[in-house]
């Protein structure tokens, strides 16, 4: 791990919910193990008009919300890395204020943590009071851009005042130490690899589910809604960890030139594609764990009329040599049966059957799962005890939080907000990498609207709409849960 250097972090939309549930909790964290240096400070910046001492116990109450675990005397600690400014994003005489505020000789982030709409003005200003020099960082929050159009925009704006090397888009699931786990066990085992190709491997599933529904980000989400919201960033950036070639090394641009490929590679969709290949849909209300739960229309600041999409599954193919012909199945929704992030690799069958009673459908495959629990599972068949050939599904299963039980599992917020601090660009989205992203996602969008097309429902605490089920046994195949 390098050296944690002094730095100076300004947080814009510091009380936020982001930030107090998220940013400030991981920095406490990443205090108390001893990673962040005495004399750096945190500055956050809000509108409400606190001081520095009401901030710290307003961060303290979020953080207790949230189930932060707290020691009381290593809070008092880091409560003095912290400090509070009134700001207005538009309002240059309080970015001439923060500048008087800060040390402009160690490492200058600047965090955004606020509506999209507000990075132009925050990077004009800070621009305007010097504050984007060459020891300057920028972090900007997803969503980044509403569209392929608006994220160019902003990218050529923030592009006038900070270079690309300054610039971390963070995506927090790149941060998680299950997704670092992925890279390795691709890239540092030669036990997959001569598989890891459309010779042995017939299809891909990647699944980011939530049983929660919206809850108080009523009125965000459904400006923005599941494709925006996951498939077009987390979802992507997982395919691209599965499907990439292996990077010569972990320097930054090695690793992102390498993910750019596969979304480059990615087969372009079109109206015909979309609506063949994609489905979306919408919860209503049902039962979540024994109790019911609201639909997404009643939910709080969602008008009863939206067509938002809450759930979104498509298939996608990559054109190149090692994976033509392979179908990636994406998946990401709300509401649905079980919270779980995992990727299902389907190995082919055997080209010749001699056990007549083998159940192939479970054969071969391996199953990555990320979250809640960090697992890897390899299925494959045995001979069942007895004077038969009966073959019955079996598996391996490495469980991480038992082989790691004196580790330490660091959040990926933590993680990242320390390779911000340390100037590690490897796990931040290149602009190049998030417009390929864009452009990919963009007919589904454009055929959405053009068609007037709107999602199908399906009820809470189920695994989405049935659409989604057929999409796959169009292809003789089914989601991991349905065979289970």
């Amino acid at each position: 791990m390098s050296k944690t250097h002094n730095f100076e972090l300004v947080i814009f939309g510091g009380t936020g919910d982001l930030v107090t549930r998220k940013l400030i909790p991981s920095l406490y964290s990443a205090h108390f193990h001893g990673n962040l240096p005495a004399n750096s400070r945190i500055i956050a910046l809000g509108r409400k008009s606190l001081t520095k001492e009401e901030y710290c116990q307003y961060a303290l109450d979020k953080a207790k919300l949230a189930k932060v675990e707290i020691d009381t005397r290593q809070w008092e600690k880091f409560a003095k890395l912290l400090d509070y400014q009134i700001l207005e994003a538009g309002n240059l005489p309080d970015f001439e204020a923060l500048k008087s505020n800060i040390n402009t000789d160690i490492n200058n982030i600047f965090y955004l943590s606020t509506a999209p709409n507000l990075f132009k003005t925050i990077c004009e200003n800070l621009a305007k009071v010097g504050l984007n020099h060459g020891k300057s960082r920028l972090v900007l929050e997803k969503p980044l851009g509403h569209d392929l159009k608006t994220a160019k925009d902003i990218n050529d704006f923030v592009a006038t005042y900070f270079k690309e090397d300054q610039i971390f888009r963070i995506d927090h699931y790149l941060g998680k130490e299950s997704v670092q786990n992925l890279m390795a066990i691709r890239f540092g085992n030669t036990l997959f690899e001569a598989l890891w190709r459309r010779q042995w491997i017939s299809s891909i599933q990647i699944t980011i589910a939530e049983n929660l529904g919206v809850g108080t980000r009523g009125d965000f989400y459904n400006e923005t809604g599941a494709l925006r919201d996951m498939l077009q960033n987390h979802l992507l950036q997982l395919l691209c960890i599965v499907a990439m070639e292996p990077p010569f090394a972990l320097d930054a641009d090695t690793v992102r030139n390498e993910k750019l490929k596969v979304l480059q590679s990615l087969k372009p969709l079109h109206e015909d594609s979309v609506l063949n290949d994609v489905v979306s849909g919408q919860y209503k209300s049902g039962i979540d764990n024994g109790e019911p739960v609201r639909g997404y229309v009643e939910e709080d600041n969602v008008p009863e009329s939206s067509t938002t999409e809450t759930f979104v599954s498509l298939k996608a193919e990559i054109q190149n040599w090692r994976w033509a012909g392979v179908p990636f199945y994406l998946r990401t929704g709300k509401r649905l049966s079980h919270q779980v992030a995992e990727i299902v690799v389907q190995f082919k069958d055997i080209p010749c059957k001699i056990f007549p009673f083998s159940a192939n459908n479970f054969a071969n495959r391996l199953i990555i799962r990320l979250q809640p629990e960090e697992t890897v599972q390899l299925y494959f068949l045995a001979k069942r005890p007895g004077d038969t050939n009966e073959l019955q599904p079996v598996y391996l299963d490495l469980d991480f939080n038992k082989m790691f039980t004196n580790e330490r599992r660091t959040g990926g917020y933590e993680r990242l907000l320390l390779d911000v601090i340390r100037g590690k660009l490897t796990l931040f989205v290149r602009r190049d990498e998030q417009e390929a992203a864009w452009q990919w996602v963009e007919p589904i969008l454009t055929t959405w609207k053009k068609l007037n097309i709107t999602p199908k429902l399906y009820g809470a605490g189920t695994w989405g709409p049935a659409a989604s089920s057929a999409l796959l046994a169009r292809d003789g195949v089914s989601w991991h849960e349905e065979l289970e």
